[in-house]
């Protein structure tokens, strides 16, 4: 049976308020947390985006839950070299309770220094380049590293835990996956998709821990609840590569154009029916997941927890 965490959104949230947000999941026994790492938010709708390392700070004093960033790009706006720094000090300051989820990023947040954003191919192979550095930084020893995308020099971490930080790979596609499998101590995606839960463990993944998360808009009118969702997460309609290459959050709004509210009922969980959260969520289990998130997207933050405490985890926590 897997462990149900809730997601964090930086997005749609300010520090205090996803403070609040962790000190509830916890107490409505979630086992869990996720959390974004953003520079903007998909569209200015959402309106917020904290430095996510502050925030995993100030987790580390309010709940004692398990915190992993879904997910961390240590490739292009922040080099591997400082990730590895911010990482090594949320492990220290969580007890061991962190994990570094990391991912090949998305225009939209890694292009703000001006740097070319290449494609998909070289952002793997910068992800895996990345990887390698971060993890020799982690032993607390002198590192010199001279590749085809990242220098560092005479670096050492000196606020380092005393064991090795779990580093989980986003996959969306069969190439990230394959890179999962081969170099992750785990595995992220956001769809159900037993086949590719299938492809990272026979690649490689075996038994490490594969996550998964997703989104509801619980809410005691339905209609409403779709026009939030439709208001503020648009976006994750959007077909193909748009999420990747999109540069700023006014591309996504005049991309989300194309959503309409009709497409969030039919791919959204909105509302207050138990069997329709238990079964979104019941379906990455069904696909072999060890760990399931979820996020709440509208305004009722005290009734999702209080609904998914009575009603939606008992459901899950009995189901075979």
């Amino acid at each position: 049976m897997p462990e149900y965490g809730y997601f964090l959104s930086c997005e749609q949230y300010g520090p205090a308020e996803l403070i609040e947000q962790a000190r509830m999941a916890e107490q409505a026994g979630f086992q869990a947390l996720w959390i974004s790492d953003h520079y903007h938010p998909w569209n200015d709708a959402q309106g917020q985006s904290p430095f996510v390392w502050s925030v995993i700070g100030a987790l580390s004093e309010a709940v004692s839950l398990p915190v992993e960033t879904a997910v961390t790009c240590p490739t292009v706006r922040m080099h591997p070299a400082v990730v590895a720094q911010a990482a090594a000090t949320s492990a220290v300051m969580t007890e061991n309770r962190f994990r570094l989820g990391v991912g090949s990023g998305e225009a939209l947040n890694e292009h703000i220094l001006g740097d070319h954003w290449p494609p998909a191919h070289v952002r793997l192979d910068m992800l895996e380049e990345a990887i390698q550095v971060m993890r020799r930084l982690f032993t607390g020893e002198e590192v010199n590293h001279h590749g085809p995308h990242y220098t560092v020099e005479n670096a050492r971490l000196y606020t380092v835990p005393d064991e090795p930080i779990p580093i989980d790979i986003s996959g969306f596609g069969p190439a990230a996956t394959q890179l999962a499998s081969r170099v992750g101590d785990g595995y992220i995606t956001i769809q159900p998709d037993e086949t590719m839960v299938e492809q990272y463990r026979k690649g490689g993944g075996g038994g490490k821990l594969v996550s998964g998360g997703t989104k509801v808009c619980y809410g005691t009118d339905k209609d409403e609840a779709v026009k939030t969702v439709h208001r503020l997460w648009a976006n994750e309609q959007l077909p193909g590569e748009l999420g990747q290459v999109l540069p700023s959050p006014k591309h996504f709004e005049q991309a989300q154009q194309l959503v309409t509210e009709d497409m969030v009922r039919e791919n959204r969980v909105c509302g207050d029916d138990v069997d329709e959260h238990v079964a979104e969520l019941k379906q990455f289990a069904d696909a072999g997941f060890d760990r399931v998130y979820v996020n709440q997207i509208g305004p009722d933050l005290r009734g999702f927890f209080d609904f998914y405490r009575t009603k939606v985890l008992p459901q899950l926590q009995q189901a075979v």
